[in-house]
């Protein structure tokens, strides 16, 4: 592959290799999927470097970050690169297409390889992808999974999936549940940039003839923002609301947020967030169940006081055909119980 112009976006999926040789810290920010991280400069040095540029010029931080550059490769070729054959292919990027993936790339080429760097470099890749979510998303055949707290509304979409189903899960992509309480422990939440390059990535892998199911979410989850155009679209599209009683959908979330239980502080602080809405009094019995551990008032009271009035306040504002929604029993949201109902949502939208 000895591409005669520049290599744009398009082309990565033809090479055996992407290698993002910008810092660790810009790589967990946001890369091309599949990418490896192969840094030319640490975190460190290049904040070195970039003052050695704002204070000295661009001699002085061409001169000491050559060194650093040159030892990082010779690591790099030395361990990670060291058993790749000679017909190998990588395509090379850093933030604009410039020195940093062009040093990587005339050392490789040197070699025998036959590197090529990506023109534009992640910054390129960075407009592709809000093309990729303005272009595809309009597009879009939207089913949008509603339900009150507990309804298992997650679970119901991962068994469309696995029915054969296409959907978005933004929950997943987002690492985060979508309520006030839905941070996951120990997992935190990608970057802005992160998430929407999750996004393009699944949107470019429909079949935009069929049928997409998606949550129904509010325009954040967590800290992250839904792209404007996907909120839109979840907006006009037809509803299937998951209806379950309240005792299973206590029993549901007894179990899936079991976790909350492990940090009585954290979740105390957590419903003192709520005194100015429910009142100190209220705020305060919730408080008192968190430290001792009392999930089932807690979560009862939450949803009868807390999360059901605002979801019947919410859906008719975020969702335009809410009144035309389609109804799908879940009785007792056991395993069984999911199934069928994901079974009858599918059936549902086929009938449509």
């Amino acid at each position: 592959m000895n591409h005669r112009g520049p290599v744009r976006v398009a082309d990565r999926h033809a090479f055996d290799t992407l290698i993002d040789t910008r810092s660790p810290a810009e790589f967990a920010l946001d890369h091309i999927p599949g990418a490896i991280n192969l840094p030319v400069l640490s975190n460190e040095e290049r904040v070195i470097v970039g003052t050695l540029y704002k204070q000295q010029g661009a001699f002085e931080a061409r001169r000491v970050g050559g060194g650093m550059v040159a030892a990082n490769l010779a690591r790099h070729l030395a361990g990670p690169l060291a058993d790749r054959p000679a017909g190998w292919k990588p395509m090379v990027y850093c933030w604009r297409g410039g020195l940093r993936s062009g040093s990587m790339v005339q050392w490789l080429r040197l070699v025998g390889w036959d590197a090529q760097q990506l023109a534009g470099g992640y910054k390129s890749f960075r407009h592709h992808v809000i093309e990729q979510i303005e272009s595809i998303v309009p597009k879009l055949d939207l089913r949008i999974l509603c339900g009150a707290t507990g309804s298992a509304k997650t679970r119901v979409l991962q068994a469309l999936g696995e029915r054969g189903a296409q959907t978005i899960d933004l929950e997943s992509l987002a690492c985060h549940k979508g309520s006030m309480l839905g941070a996951l422990p120990g997992v935190p939440q990608p970057s802005q940039k992160g998430f929407e390059t999750q996004l393009a990535t699944r949107l470019e892998a429909l079949d935009l003839t069929r049928p997409v199911f998606v949550e129904g979410e509010s325009p954040k989850i967590g800290r992250l923002s839904l792209p404007q155009v996907l909120v839109n679209q979840m907006r006009n599209a037809p509803c299937i609301e998951i209806v379950a009683p309240v005792e299973a959908r206590l029993r549901y979330l007894l179990t899936d947020y079991a976790y909350l239980g492990d940090d009585p502080e954290a979740l105390a602080k957590k419903m003192a967030t709520l005194k100015e809405a429910h009142g100190k009094e209220t705020a305060g019995r919730w408080q008192a169940w968190a430290m001792t551990g009392d999930l089932a008032p807690l979560f009862e009271e939450l949803m009868t006081v807390h999360y059901d009035p605002h979801y019947q306040r919410s859906q008719g504002r975020h969702f335009l055909q809410w009144g035309r929604r389609l109804a799908v029993a879940a009785p007792t949201l056991v395993d069984e119980d999911i199934r069928q109902a994901a079974a009858d949502t599918h059936q549902l939208t086929q009938n449509r």
